[in-house]
């Protein structure tokens, strides 16, 4: 499994060149830039000068980034894309950080988020988690399944995970939950909840014996392609306003896989983009 997803992360910059003149491309370059060849030209060939940004600690614009790289050579960073997804001009990364101290922790699971624009990256949301223990079902933050299939039934799956999002996560219909997932197939690759409907439920049951409360106020952000649909949501969890950014393989109509990242949302913002 190790070896099929460093291989899987391999193609994916190694295709940079491939899918240059595609959202897919665009992106895969503009990371390649920061984490990989630390070349200032490059990164101001693929951003936006004027590029919009959500994370908190970083000020709008491209040259902020570009005037990083020197830091981010000299830290060691490494970036792995574990899957990769594009909907129109938008991108969806699934990434690992190594040596990330400059984000605020030494190793990292990201989701990152890209509008592309005339060729460029004009805007950029993330969201990152330090990356914890295997959860009681043995599974990390990033293994599981990477290949993007059934291009055609993206619209259909896009629905399912919709209707999932706002009726079971969103509270208006949470009993329909095994109209959306999979009764007999759920992997489960949040660090603290095990496989399986039985998983899920003891998760809940867990929080909700501690005390703690999960809500899902807003979504934001909706990207599918092929068997993955992405989301973006903000709500509540364990009192602090945070950001949940979701990604669900659907296979057969069902949801059948998810990997996610919570992160909480500041008060203070280097920028005045907001985090959505």
């Amino acid at each position: 499994m190790k070896k099929s997803i460093i291989a899987a992360a391999s193609a994916v910059i190694a295709s940079a060149a491939v899918l240059a003149d595609t959202p897919k491309g665009v992106a895969v370059a503009e990371m390649a830039s920061l984490f990989k060849d630390f070349d200032k030209v490059q990164a101001a060939a693929t951003m936006a000068p004027d590029l919009i940004q959500h994370n908190q600690a970083v000020p709008n614009g491209a040259a902020v980034l570009i005037d990083l790289i020197p830091t981010l050579k000299e830290s060691g960073i490494s970036a792995t894309t574990h899957r990769l997804i594009s909907e129109g001009n938008m991108v969806v990364a699934h990434n690992e950080y190594k040596n990330a101290k400059v984000f605020g922790g030494d190793h990292l699971a990201a989701f990152d988020v890209f509008r592309i624009e005339d060729g460029k990256v004009a805007e950029h949301w993330d969201n990152l988690t330090p990356v914890t223990a295997p959860n009681p079902s043995g599974r990390t933050q990033f293994d599981g399944t990477t290949v993007v299939t059934d291009l055609d039934k993206t619209a259909e799956n896009k629905a399912v995970v919709t209707s999932f999002v706002y009726d079971v996560l969103h509270g208006k219909a949470p009993d329909k939950i095994t109209d959306y997932i999979s009764t007999e197939t759920y992997l489960q690759h949040n660090s603290g909840v095990a496989d399986g409907l039985d998983g899920l439920g003891a998760a809940i049951k867990a929080m909700a014996d501690a005390g703690l409360s999960m809500t899902y106020s807003d979504t934001h952000m909706i990207i599918a392609e092929g068997n993955f649909v992405f989301t973006a949501s903000e709500g509540e969890f364990s009192g602090d306003h945070v950001a949940f950014y979701d990604l669900f393989r659907v296979d057969g109509g069902k949801i059948v896989e998810h990997w996610d990242v919570i992160q909480t949302i500041s008060e203070k913002s280097a920028n005045d983009s907001g985090k959505f």
